[in-house]
Order: structure tokens, then C-alpha cells, then sequence
């Protein structure tokens, strides 16, 4: 492999020679080996975005000369379209507050615009990552806002699937209005439910927790570009705030406005913490369906037998015929891995000090962690799961025949205690509550129907 000698603030880095990248990112990737993953490809539009639309200001400012922002313009063009990605080789958790990302874009940027004037890689004397891409610029601003707008475009992506999966259960909500089941508190016999109106309060549930999510973009909307270093605006010229964000926001189609307050843009996590809590309230009520099928489907002899599951695949290795609720499973360790990531991002949202959180790529991984493994396995489960569903209405009949606890229902009719008596004989006997009943003469067959259905 052939090597050029790339130079920083601190000395000549050895890079090879058909690199994008420069020297800051050379010394960055030997320091950061942390997920072995690259950053994120709404990591990587958000931040060529940014520069697209500083260079784009820069020019209404006046603050670089056009040849410099348009060949800019045109190298983040070309990354936009696909090209170079593979040149983002910082790891997706590096430098505290990013810089090191930063700089691998502004590297990455630099030397594809070199190429387009036809220079050479890292011939810097005529375009400059940190005097020409990184203008008007910090990694403070620069990396919070892009952390917004991945976040935003991650959501893009995961809300439609979440709609496809509530369309789903409420599906089976409506084919399974009409059959009666057990109902169950304290995990014991309650009451008669329809297994319909088990699935409607799964809707409510998912309903309500997207909503949060649809919510919690608002503040996420409100960036921190312009503010700089500490959120001063130092070194920017007149008008580039407003300039920039307008800019970003026509490319990103994102509804992107200024955060009032720049300081606290800067100092505060609030609405990526307010994000990911959205996310972990759904992934709670998520969970809780997963559970419920799972036990709904256990079985088939000494479980409760009251949902059939599409088998997917074979259960056991050892245990021949046997399905199991893998899907439902899986579900479930994706719900406990979006809390876990919520603490992650709590952790870090408080640990910012005075004017600047430097948190923000490990608060970033947890949060795209989270709403990649929704977006990826949400139509999997919804498909093959979900969408497979059956009702095993007479295991359902028989439970509402059997429970003892269905006498609550008589017990207008017949008084407390009479129905407490019951209940008891129906445990020690094994017979049915309506064959006690009909047998007393407490009520006659039809008049126990009409109560239990």
C-alpha cells in the first residue's frame, strides 16, 4: 500500500495515499477502536448536510470566496449521492463531543473538492478543513445539531413501521372482538374479557407511547448550529445563523428553527433524553404485548393454550414438533436493550459540565442503537407473528367455564356469600359454576347464560 505524509497542529501523519481522509482522522482511528462499527449513515448525511449548508451561508456572508464554498457545495453534493462513504472510518463512539467525527467529515470534504480542482489529497494550501469547511463552525454546535437531525431521520424511518404494527394488532382486535376469554389479575382467574378488547388495550397502549415519540421531535427540531464553541456565536459573521439553519433545513427537509437560547443548546441533553425516554415508553408497552402473547401461546397441554403462533422455525434441538414464541422472545431482549439504552443516555445527559455535554456520541449510539433494532425487527414481528395470530375459542370457552371465578358475575343474583360458598364447593367437587347453580335451583340454565354469555 503507497502512503502520503499528511500534516496537522501536531506533526505529519502517515495516511494512505488514495485516503479522503486526513490526518486528524488518521490519528483518531488508532484511538478509537471502540464498536468496531463506523458512525452511522444519518449520522454521516446529517454532518455533510451541515457543511453543504455552512459553506452556503459562508457565501451569502461573504465570509469565503465563491470558488471555495461552490467546490464545497459540489463535494458534499457528490457525498450526498452516495459517493466516499466509506472514507467515515471513525468509530461511532470517539472524541468527547464528537470532534473527532467532525473532523473526519471536514477531512473527507476537503479532499474530495482537492480532487474536483484537481489537486492532490491533503494539498491543504489550497483548501483547508478547519479554515474552509469547518468555517463558522465548532464541533460544540456542529455535532449536536447533526445528532438532532440523525435522530430525526432515524424516526422517519422507525414511524411507519410502528404504524404498520399497531394496524396489525388492531386487526386481531376486531377478529377477535367476539371471543370471550378468562381474564387474569394477580397472573390468577378474574373476570371475562373478550381476547378482542385485550387487543384494543394493546393499540391504546402502542397508540399512546407512539404519540410521545411524534412528539418528542418538537424540541429535537431546535438546533444549536451558529452557536459555535459555548454558544457565543464567535466567529461567525453577521446573518450566518439564520442564513445556515435556513439552508439546512431546504436540504434536510427537516422543519429545523434556532434554539432561542444557545447556551443552553450547548449545556442541556434535554431533548435527546426526552427522545429516548419516548422510545423506552414504548419499547415498556411493547414489551408487556410480547409478554402476553407468550404466555397466551404456552402450551400446548400444561400451558394456557389460548393463542396459536405461526411456527417460524423449529423450537428445540433436542425436542422434536416443538414451536416455540421466538419471535416474541426476540422482542423482548430488543425492549430490555432500548431501556438499558435510555439509562446509557440518562447517564450522559447529566453529565454534561458548565457550558458544553462532551457525551454526545456514546448518548448517540444508544439512541440510533435503539431505533435501528425497532425500525429492522418491528416488520418481522408484525409479519410473521402478529399478522399469524389464531384464537383457540374452545380452550377459551372452557376456561370461562371451569374458573370457579366466574360466580363474581351471579353474585347480583344470589348474594355474596352464597356465591363465596360456591366457589369453594366448585374447587373441592370440579364442578362447573352453572352445574352447581342449575342443580340448587339457584337459577335456572338459561338465566346463567344470559349472565355468562
Amino acid at each position: 500500500m503507497k502512503y502520503r505524509s499528511d500534516k496537522d497542529s501536531l506533526g505529519p501523519v502517515k495516511i494512505p495515499a488514495d485516503a479522503y481522509y486526513g490526518p486528524f482522522t488518521g490519528r483518531a482511528i488508532k484511538q478509537y477502536n471502540v464498536t468496531g462499527r463506523p458512525s452511522h449513515h444519518n449520522l454521516i448525511k446529517s454532518f455533510v448536510m451541515i457543511k453543504r449548508s455552512a459553506a452556503v451561508a459562508n457565501m451569502k456572508t461573504k465570509a469565503i470566496n465563491k470558488k471555495q464554498g461552490t467546490i464545497i457545495v459540489k463535494a458534499c453534493d457528490k457525498i450526498l449521492s452516495g459517493k466516499h462513504i466509506d472514507q467515515f472510518v471513525v468509530d461511532m463512539v470517539n472524541s468527547g463531543a464528537g470532534t473527532a467525527f467532525n473532523m473526519n467529515t471536514n477531512e473527507v470534504i476537503t479532499n474530495v473538492a482537492l480532487k474536483g480542482l484537481g489537486k492532490k489529497q491533503g494539498q491543504y494550501e489550497f483548501l483547508h478543513p478547519n479554515d474552509h469547511v469547518n468555517m463558522s463552525q465548532s464541533s460544540n454546535d456542529t455535532y449536536p445539531t447533526a445528532m438532532h437531525m440523525a435522530i430525526l431521520f432515524s424516526f422517519k424511518e422507525m414511524i411507519p413501521v410502528i404504524d404498520k404494527l399497531i394496524k396489525s394488532i388492531n386487526k386481531k382486535a376486531k377478529q377477535f372482538s367476539k371471543y370471550k376469554k378468562l381474564g387474569r389479575t394477580h397472573l390468577m382467574d378474574a373476570l371475562p374479557v373478550t381476547l378482542g378488547s385485550e387487543f384494543a388495550a394493546y393499540v391504546t397502549s402502542l397508540t399512546n407511547a407512539r404519540n410521545q415519540i411524534i412528539a418528542s421531535q418538537k424540541e429535537l427540531e431546535q438546533v444549536a448550529l451558529g452557536g459555535t464553541a459555548v454558544g457565543t456565536g464567535a466567529n461567525t459573521p453577521r446573518g450566518y445563523r439564520k442564513a445556515v439553519i435556513i439552508e439546512l433545513s431546504r436540504v434536510s427537509k427537516l422543519s429545523l428553527k434556532p434554539q432561542k437560547d444557545m447556551q443552553y443548546a450547548l449545556q442541556s441533553k434535554f431533548p435527546v433524553a426526552n427522545a429516548s425516554s419516548a422510545l423506552k415508553n414504548f419499547a415498556i408497552e411493547l414489551g408487556k404485548v410480547s409478554n402476553d402473547v407468550r404466555l397466551m401461546a404456552s402450551g400446548p397441554i400444561a400451558g394456557l393454550s389460548e393463542l396459536g403462533i405461526p411456527a417460524v422455525h423449529a423450537g428445540s434441538s433436542i425436542m422434536p414438533g416443538k414451536v416455540n414464541p421466538s419471535l416474541a422472545e426476540c422482542m423482548n431482549m430488543i425492549c430490555f436493550s432500548v431501556i438499558g439504552n435510555d439509562t446509557t443516555v440518562s447517564f450522559a445527559a447529566q453529565a454534561g459540565q458548565f457550558e458544553l455535554n462532551v457525551m454526545l456520541p456514546g448518548m448517540l449510539k444508544a439512541v440510533l442503537d435503539s431505533t435501528d433494532m425497532l425500525t429492522n425487527f418491528l416488520p418481522i414481528f408484525s409479519a410473521n407473528l402478529i399478522d399469524g395470530l389464531t384464537a383457540n375459542q374452545a380452550k377459551l370457552r372452557e376456561n370461562i367455564e371451569n374458573s370457579p371465578v366466574i360466580v363474581t358475575l351471579l353474585t347480583p343474583k344470589i348474594g355474596y356469600l352464597k356465591s363465596a360458598d360456591l366457589f369453594k364447593e366448585s374447587l373441592k367437587t370440579g364442578k362447573t359454576i352453572r352445574e352447581l347453580v342449575v342443580s340448587k335451583k339457584l337459577m335456572t340454565n338459561k338465566e346463567v347464560s344470559s349472565l355468562l354469555g
